[in-house]
């Protein structure tokens, strides 16, 4: 694995996702971080790098609320039964990692890559013939690690090498920026493309959001 710990993969995944997203620097718990996101569906997320029953309960009982996520790096159903009623999982996921490196590029024919850098991000847009949106993807160099970030092709144009187009875009301009490892959150969805590029699982990822009433 890249890193010695699960713990300094979730730092270096919090430190990079929060630049990704234009969010508030984290604040250090004893349990992990607190990230202000400031969304209406999302305004705070509580990112636990302890994966024990009673830190975990503790947590979800103190900061529920609308709005509320937390992010559990634990066995997803022990993590259900932990959290109570009042808390819906998202989806899986997993928290992954890479050594990061250059590789050749290709544009599929018909479609156009774009990229650009904004206050740190750099994103990555492939479009059809057309105009319409094929794939896109950021990555957030924080020094020697980088968060790869909402990498998503269309329906309409899946298993072309759009995916992996991306990724390696994102990857390359980490590396120029003198970035070696890459962290990401990765889904069902995304999961066999990153370990297609040499990704490994570090750990389950379970996202939470809060239900007042109950699921």
């Amino acid at each position: 694995m890249p890193f010695e710990s699960t713990a300094l993969t979730i730092r270096a995944w919090v430190d990079g996702w929060v630049v990704s997203r234009g969010a508030a620097d984290p604040v250090v718990r004893p349990w992990g971080f607190t990230v202000d996101v400031g969304q209406v569906t999302h305004a705070t997320r509580h990112v636990l790098t302890a994966d024990d029953e009673a830190t975990v309960r503790k947590v979800a009982a103190e900061v529920a609320a609308p709005s509320v996520w937390l992010k559990v790096f634990a066995d997803p159903g022990a993590v259900r039964s932990w959290v109570g009623p009042t808390w819906a999982v998202d989806e899986p996921g997993w928290l992954m990692s890479a050594r990061l490196r250059r590789t050749p590029t290709a544009v599929p024919d018909g479609y156009t890559l774009t990229t650009w850098t904004r206050g740190g991000v750099t994103r990555a847009l492939v479009v059809a013939a057309d105009g319409s949106f094929a794939a896109r993807g950021q990555i957030a160099p924080t020094g020697p690690t980088a968060v790869v970030d909402q990498v998503e092709t269309s329906a309409a144009h899946r298993r072309k090498g759009l995916g992996s187009l991306v990724m390696r875009t994102l990857h390359n301009t980490a590396v120029d920026q003198g970035a070696t490892i890459g962290v990401l959150g990765g889904t069902p969805d995304g999961r066999a493309l990153y370990e297609s590029l040499g990704w490994q699982v570090q750990a389950p990822l379970v996202s939470l959001f809060h239900v007042p009433h109950g699921v």
